[in-house]
């Protein structure tokens, strides 16, 4: 790995000014490394060789790709315990979730796209007129810390399908399997210019991809918050802008489902990767009058989940990224004792015999309603809010009680019944009796979960212009 250098033009090449930032590890809140922090003129760099890069890159066949994109998988393949390794160091993912799920997901999604791109048609006549789907150009691809490389892969795989070249941006506060990855694109043999690295804050590097008038798109996944100052950066040049962001998803259980199974596999899910996927269904909701029997059983799956080294077989729950992050979830945990919710188990405060390191009690909160800050709030923490309903329609009315739309869980003993409810949630990804992975699926949100989708073709599109020649036939 090359921490202090950015992989630009297919060389790793040093910063033109440097200016490093630890990278700590969340299980110890020690530095394990330093990494370089780019500047627009770094940034500058990278996207003129990704620019001089794209015509000939965008002209390659589709077979040429395909080709590419398995080369890659044969590099990444022997490297995914060396990846996990890195995020179980800088995120504090369990090292068995780190390996097979973390790493394990970036390499399904470049599977697939070889799948997808093996079978999509880039052009097609209707009637005299060609429909064309060509690469959009340079692309800034900024990605986050809580599944480096899933992001990084469902947005590189895509890029380079379609025939783009691009700037990679990982998050400053995981980048170590990120670094990883830039070294396999080059033993892959991605030709130089097509896929640059630079590591870096948002307010720099990030905010200057956003802006930088030679950057056609933007794929971008995070908080809102920052989703709209890149769109708004991103604005002055028009380009297209691709988001993947904030959530607060339901768990809606219906009065036919298994509680015991339903709310014990809703709160684990929820609590998986420490509860910080954007996608974690930390609102769920019961019917009223099983309100204590639902707490009880999420009580039980929560003290089930053992929270401890991230290296240790053992452990369910590492600890979360960040000192600044462990803070956040902290004042959200003390809010919802505040604004009267029922403290079901954990609280604030690290759990018992962990005196250092950014772990959380799981916590469990039950009568909570959608006027409290824990229901309206991503907490993107361990902590699960039962809400209750009285029918089918208020359940409804509560799933769909916010500003976000990226996910929701439907759970029932009857499938017509919970195809029905699933119609009526306003969120991109719908999941029906149970968590279930498709990577060919679209995968993105409504209202200020985003725009635009992610994985299988669905993502490829997005990296895509479409162009009309009319009169191309006779």
């Amino acid at each position: 790995m090359h921490p202090s250098r950015f992989y630009i033009n297919g060389q790793w090449v040093a910063p033109l000014a440097f200016r490093m930032a630890d990278v700590i590890n969340p299980a110890t809140e020690k530095p394990i490394a330093q990494v370089a922090l780019a500047s627009a003129g770094d940034v500058d760099r990278a996207v003129v060789a990704a620019r001089a890069a794209f015509p000939a890159y965008s002209l390659t066949s589709v077979a040429q790709r395909v080709d590419l994109l398995r080369a890659i998988m044969a590099k990444m393949e022997p490297r995914l315990d060396e990846m996990a390794a890195a995020m179980t160091a800088d995120m504090g993912a369990p090292a068995g979730f780190s390996r097979n799920v973390q790493a394990q997901s970036g390499y399904d999604h470049i599977a697939a796209m070889v799948e997808v791109l093996k079978e999509f048609r880039f052009e097609e006549m209707r009637g005299t007129t060609l429909i064309s789907r060509e690469a959009i150009g340079v692309c800034g691809l900024i990605t986050p810390w809580n599944w480096p490389i899933n992001q990084i892969a469902c947005k590189v795989a895509p890029a380079l399908a379609a025939g783009c070249t691009m700037v990679l941006k990982p998050s400053e506060i995981a980048p170590l399997s990120a670094l990883i990855f830039a070294d396999i694109m080059h033993e892959a043999g991605v030709p130089p210019g097509v896929f640059n690295m630079v590591n870096g804050d948002g307010p720099g590097a990030g905010a200057a991809m956003a802006g930088h008038p030679d950057i056609d798109m933007v794929s971008f996944t995070g908080s809102t918050r920052a989703g709209i100052e890149v769109a708004k950066r991103a604005a002055d040049s028009v380009k297209r802008v691709a988001q993947e962001l904030g959530g607060n998803s339901p768990n809606v259980i219906l009065d036919d489902a298994d509680l015991q199974k339903a709310v014990h596999d809703g709160v684990v899910y929820c609590l998986s990767n420490s509860g910080q996927s954007c996608n974690s269904p930390a609102r769920m909701l019961v019917p009223h009058n099983r309100m204590y029997e639902a707490a009880d059983i999420a009580r039980a799956a929560a003290l089930s989940q053992r929270v401890g080294d991230p290296m240790d077989a053992a452990t369910d729950l590492g600890p979360v990224v960040s000192a600044t992050h462990f803070a956040k979830i902290q004042r959200m945990i003390e809010a919802g004792i505040a604004g009267g919710a029922r403290l079901v188990t954990g609280g604030p405060g690290r759990p018992e015999g962990l005196a250092k390191g950014y772990y959380v009690r799981p916590t469990i909160f039950s009568h909570v309603n959608m006027s409290m800050a824990i229901a309206r709030n991503e907490i993107f923490g361990p902590v699960v809010s039962l809400i209750g309903y009285k029918d089918e329609d208020e359940a409804v009315s509560i799933a769909n009680d916010t500003e976000f739309g990226l996910a929701a869980c439907v759970q029932s003993g009857n499938l017509e019944r919970a195809r029905r409810l699933a119609r009526r949630l306003r969120a991109g990804w719908i999941e029906i009796n149970g968590p279930a992975g498709d990577v060919f699926a679209p995968f993105g949100g409504y209202k200020q979960s985003g725009n635009g989708r992610e994985y299988g073709e669905f993502g490829l599109l997005e990296f895509l212009e479409l162009k009309a020649m009319v009169g191309y036939g006779e």
